[in-house]
């Protein structure tokens, strides 16, 4: 299971997740993005609740990136926890996604 909260300020739009991305929640979370990016230059994910990262989760991610980024957008990923930063680490992510 996965909560999202979405919060829009102006052009920025921040997403907090909280629970697991995984195969049952990507889906989940692809549709609410696609409908929240309209309009919007600055996309943070906040992760400081998600418990743990599937690749079905890193595909909504990088997908997500693509969009934001042809928009000439920007997109951030923040507070993610030590297990979820490794994820990050060793699939070259952080090469790609500013994480802070």
């Amino acid at each position: 299971m996965m909560n999202i909260t979405k919060t829009v300020e102006g052009e920025k739009l921040t997403v907090a997740l909280e629970g697991r991305l995984d195969t049952l929640t990507a889906p989940e979370l692809e549709e609410s993005l696609s409908s929240a990016l309209e309009g919007i230059k600055e996309l943070v994910l906040d992760l400081s609740g998600l418990e743990y990262l599937s690749s079905a989760g890193l595909r909504v991610v990088l997908s997500t990136f693509k969009t934001v980024s042809a928009a000439e957008g920007k997109m951030t990923i923040c507070n993610a926890n030590e297990m979820v930063s490794k994820v990050f680490e060793l699939t070259g992510f952080g090469n790609i996604i500013a994480i802070e």
